[in-house]
């Protein structure tokens, strides 16, 4: 293979030029331990620049390099800037600078092709201390841990080191950087590089074109909705790694460590919807290793909210029933009950932990103010977004963590558990439909407090527990008000522009950022929640126009092909959209997007302990035609779709058989028994639907037309009626706000 110039079409069709004025985040991992960030022209983001270079498992390493040509320095600043999935180039005039990253090595390999007489490199970083060379071999020690870094000639050529500067000939062709915990490791990665480079690079490349090929498969007529997918998809994948086991990186930079909160709200988004059946396994595993299965202490049953190398926390509350919810939803996709057996005293111990400690007499799961999601605090450990003691969202996710419980304890035929936990989640939902609700507020409140008092502040959390009451006219009144007063064309804003403590800015001279982290800062990753709720309601050409948004978004602003953790709720002024703050690389916010695509778009939802698919696409009228394909179970549904006189979905069912069920508003719903490799041809034209299913000959093996519902055309009308004209939220004048002080 030419690694010049490979044969990656998928990729190479992927590659984003970067403007000079955009000066992106360019970012990749190795799948491990190590990331490795830069910027396209400049490295000087105010919180990022610090992390330029190589990162291994919370070290910093070294804080990237300068290049040289015939002694001159090559300005970054000049360049012209490429990126691609696998790799990084910068012209620099007539000379090619491309950076790889390997999969699985602590490796980098900096090619410089078109240099004529000598070509240089410096590391940069304080603390990076040089300790000597031999066999051609430079070696320094690490900024952060005890690490070794050797630089070495990608032709075995000879080194000189003058000034810092090492300076070989121009036909060395660049440089390999490899990094280990002793010299004699770090001669073995060098050497492996130069025999095995063209070799590891064809497998990186073949790793992402087989993933995108057989996971993430999707094309369009709209070619930047194909081409931002591809990129979301690459973007999450690169933030599934195995530094402690597999999982997920929370966010890079800072976050390159597991989560149990964000493992669990990216679980779908990340492995679920595109197959990756084993990874999900083996990271609902690993978290299940650290339960804490002390009894008597108070964290009984919980899982980590931080899993990182130097440390483990089980300061949540919400990580653990995220754990048994996404536990329930892999075995939906993936049919393996086995899991069930193993695991199913990690689940008794959750929900038996929570009800002896902190489940009170309503069976509401009682918890500190810190213990959601809005969890910042300042210097004196108070909460800046206080939520005791029954948030909202917390009462859902346990809700849902009992029901998860039932429908594994039914699988185990435990009736005992049956009846205690299906008790005490109907009790819970009584209570919150009374509680969180009252007359003078078209939303719920966000959380009772330690008096029992409802407390009305108008937060995004609200969106997640829509399990909780029946009323739908309710719902849509309360997704209207979310959108119109939360819901900017960026994202989600965490309280309301009204409320006397909403910060608008996330970093600014006016506030610490943690004041506003959770006090109207934007979160990306909610836009998942907000879509999926405007999809239910029948609104999804309202909820394709913010996807459309964090598309172009993740195409031309921050990382490369990927979403940050937070914005700015309102533009700066003179600009026409916010500031992208936070990580500059979120796994929450890409999955969500991600989920909301697979299973409220295209209305993918599997659940093979009980043998069935709901299909319930919901495709923007913009969108003309789709050719995609998910993998459930040991099988996989290739389905297009195309819109005309008449809109048509086609599903053919590889190696697996279930029982379908067609969820088309405002038609009555159709089941229909499959059979491997047979097609499900649906056909809707004005008030007329068809759904037909045909064996692998083509033959008819049944037809049905569905006729319309009365009461889902009721409900739909209605819909329609309370969400008409729905805007996104606006800036409001900032005069005398007061948390904006002079």
């Amino acid at each position: 293979m030419n690694c010049n110039q490979e044969n990656t079409s998928i990729l190479d069709d992927m590659k984003m030029f970067v403007p000079r004025e955009a000066n992106r985040a360019i970012s990749f991992t190795n799948k491990e331990a190590a990331f490795y960030f830069t910027q396209s022209h400049q490295t000087n983001h105010v919180e990022y620049a610090f992390f330029e270079g190589l990162n291994i498992a919370k070290n910093r390493i070294f804080g990237g390099y300068t290049l040289f040509a015939s002694h001159q320095l090559l300005d970054n600043q000049k360049a012209e800037v490429w990126a691609y999935p696998y790799k990084m180039v910068r012209r620099h005039e007539e000379l090619t600078e491309e950076l790889w990253m390997f999969d699985h090595q602590n490796l980098l390999e900096i090619r410089l092709i078109g240099a004529q007489g000598t070509i240089g490199i410096a590391l940069k970083g304080e603390h990076l201390t040089y300790l000597n060379q031999q066999d051609q071999i430079a070696f320094f020690r690490s900024m952060e841990g005890d690490w070794i870094v050797a630089v070495s000639a990608i032709n075995l050529s000879p080194l000189q080191m003058e000034n810092q500067i090492i300076t070989a000939e121009a036909n060395a062709d660049g440089f390999y950087i490899g990094v280990c915990k002793t010299t004699d490791e770090a001669v073995t990665l060098i050497n492996h590089a130069r025999h095995h480079a063209a070799a590891m690079k064809q497998e990186r490349v073949k790793r992402m074109e087989d993933f995108l090929r057989h996971n993430a498969q999707v094309t369009s007529q709209d070619d930047t909705l194909t081409l931002a997918l591809n990129w979301l998809n690459i973007t999450m994948d690169q933030l599934v790694t195995r530094q402690q086991g597999d999982g997920i990186y929370a966010g890079l930079p800072w976050f390159n460590e597991y989560w149990g909160r964000d493992q669990f709200i990216s679980l779908p988004g990340a492995t679920l919807v595109t197959g990756q059946f084993e990874t999900a396994r083996n990271i609902l595993l690993s978290f299940a290793e650290f339960q804490n299965t002390d009894e008597d202490s108070i964290y009984f049953g919980r899982v980590p909210n931080i899993l990182a190398p130097e440390n483990i926390d089980y300061h949540t509350t919400d990580g653990t029933p995220r754990f048994i919810i996404q536990l329930q939803d892999y075995v939906k996709y993936s049919g393996d009950t086995a899991i069930i057996e193993e695991l199913y005293p990690a689940v008794q111990n959750s929900i038996e932990g929570a009800i002896k400690h902190w489940v009170d007499d309503k069976g509401y799961l009682m918890h500190a103010d810190n213990e959601t999601w809005m969890d910042a605090r300042d210097t004196n450990l108070n909460s800046y977004s206080p939520r005791d003691t029954r948030a909202n969202d917390i009462q859902a996710l346990w809700y849902n963590q009992l029901r998860a419980g039932v429908y594994f304890a039914e699988y185990m035929k435990d009736q005992v558990n049956v009846d205690k936990w299906n008790g005490i989640a109907d009790q819970l939902k009584h209570h919150f439909e009374v509680d969180f609700r009252d007359p003078a507020h078209p939303y719920l409140a966000d959380r009772l407090n330690a008096a029992d008092e409802p407390e009305f502040s108008l937060r995004p959390n609200q969106l997640f527990a829509f399990d909780m009451f029946d009323d739908n006219d309710f719902k849509s009144k309360a997704i209207r008000t979310a959108w119109e007063e939360l819901v900017y064309p960026w994202g989600v804003a965490s309280l309301d522009r009204h409320h006397p403590y909403f910060h608008p800015f996330h970093l600014t001279h006016h506030y610490p950022k943690d004041e506003a982290y959770h006090n109207g800062t934007v979160w990306v990753w909610l836009n998942g929640i907000a879509m999926q709720r405007m999809i239910e309601a029948g609104q999804e050409e309202t909820a394709y126009q913010l996807f459309k948004n964090m598309n172009w978004q993740a195409l031309n602003l921050g990382v490369v092909g990927g979403l940050c953790e937070n914005m700015d709720a309102y533009p700066h002024e003179g600009e026409r959209w916010a500031k992208l703050t936070g990580a500059y690389l979120q796994a929450w916010s890409n999955a969500e997007q991600l989920r909301v695509w697979y299973q409220y778009f295209l209305g993918i939802r599997p659940d093979l302990i009980n043998h069935t698919l709901t299909l319930a696409p919901r495709i923007p009228e913009e969108i003309q035609t789709l050719d995609y394909h998910v993998n459930i179970g040991d099988g996989r549904i290739e389905a297009a779709y195309s819109r005309g006189l008449e809109t048509t979905y086609r599903y053919t069912f590889k190696q697996m058989g279930l029982k379908a069920v067609i969820d088309l508003s405002p038609f009555e719903m159709v089941q229909m028994d499959i059979e491997p490799n047979m097609e499900l041809v649906v056909k809707h034209a004005g008030s007329t639907l068809t759904v037909t299913l045909r064996d692998e000959q083509g033959h008819v093996i049944q037809e049905i037309a569905a006729a319309p519902s009365a009461s889902r055309v009721e409900q739909e009308e209605r819909n329609d009626q309370i969400l008409k004209d729905v805007e996104f939220a606006k800036p409001i004048s900032l005069e005398n706000h007061p948390v904006i002080k002079s």
